[in-house]
C-alpha cells in the first residue's frame, strides 16, 4: 500500500465532526425564547410582560453576534438561525403583541395592520440578509427590525404603566404599527452606529451625556425607552427629507 493510500484510508477513518457552536446560538435561543414568551403573555393578558420579552429579545440578539466574533464562532447556521429567531421575536411577537392589546377590538383593520407589519419585518430581514457586504455599513436601508419592535412594544409598555385605555385610539395604534411595517421596507436610511469605535477615547462630556441618559431613562423605563426608539424610528424620514430640501 502506498503513502498517498495510507493518508487517504487515515483520512476517511478520522472525518471532522459536524455540529454547531453552542455559545451564540444559546444567546439566539434565549432570544427566540423571549420572543415566543411575549407572544404567549400577550395571549394572556400580561401586556407589560410581552413588551419587556421583546424588549429583552432585543438584548439577547446584540450579544449573539458580538459573542461568535469575540470567540471566533460565526458560522452559516449560526446566521440562518439568527435570521430566523429575529423573525419571530422582532416580526411575529410584536405584531401579536398589539394585536392582542387593542388591534382585536377594530376587527380586520386591526389584523390587516398587523400583517403590514409581520410581512415588512420578513421582507427587511430578507432584504438585509441578501446585502450583507454589499452596502455602507454606517447606516441600514429601512427601519431595523429590533428598533420597529421596540417602537411597537414600548408603546404598549408605556401605555400598560401608565393605565391608558388603548381601545379608545385603536385606529391610531393601528396606522402607528403599519407605519412601522412600511418603514421597515422603505429606502430611508437610518444610522446603524457600526462604524463607532467603542475601544478609542472620547470627549469627558459625550460620557457625562450617556450617564445622564441612562438616569433619565431610569425615572420611567417604559416611557422613555419607548420615547429613545420613537425618535430613531422617525430619525431616518426627518433625514431624508432635510437631504431632499438641501438638494
Amino acid at each position: 500500500m502506498t503513502q498517498e493510500q495510507k493518508q487517504s484510508g487515515a483520512d476517511a477513518g478520522h472525518k471532522p465532526r459536524r455540529g454547531i457552536y453552542l455559545l451564540p446560538n444559546l444567546f439566539t435561543t434565549a432570544a427566540l425564547f423571549s420572543g415566543f414568551y411575549a407572544v404567549v403573555a400577550s395571549m394572556q393578558g400580561n401586556f407589560e410582560s410581552a413588551a419587556v420579552a421583546v424588549f429583552v429579545a432585543m438584548v439577547l440578539d446584540g450579544l449573539d453576534g458580538r459573542v461568535a466574533r469575540m470567540t471566533n464562532t460565526s458560522s452559516k447556521f449560526g446566521a440562518e438561525y439568527d435570521s430566523l429567531a429575529d423573525m419571530v421575536s422582532f416580526g411575529v411577537a410584536p405584531s401579536l403583541v398589539a394585536f392582542n392589546w387593542v388591534l382585536d377590538d377594530i376587527g380586520k383593520f386591526g389584523w390587516f395592520a398587523a400583517f403590514i407589519y409581520v410581512a415588512g419585518a420578513a421582507l427587511r430581514l430578507a432584504r438585509f440578509n441578501t446585502q450583507i457586504g454589499s452596502v455602507d455599513k454606517r447606516y441600514f436601508i429601512g427601519l431595523p427590525s429590533p428598533a420597529a419592535a421596540a417602537s411597537v412594544a414600548g408603546l404598549v409598555w408605556a401605555a400598560t404603566e401608565f393605565d391608558v385605555d388603548g381601545s379608545g385610539y385603536a385606529y391610531l395604534v393601528a396606522a402607528y404599527v403599519a407605519l412601522a411595517g412600511v418603514l421597515m421596507v422603505s429606502n430611508v436610511l437610518y444610522y446603524s452606529f457600526k462604524d463607532v469605535d467603542f475601544k478609542g477615547k472620547v470627549p469627558f462630556l459625550l460620557l457625562a451625556a450617556i450617564a445622564l441618559l441612562f438616569g433619565v431613562v431610569s425615572i420611567s423605563p417604559p416611557l422613555f425607552l419607548w420615547l429613545l426608539f420613537l425618535v430613531y424610528a422617525v430619525s431616518g424620514p426627518i433625514l431624508w427629507g432635510w437631504r431632499k430640501a438641501r438638494r
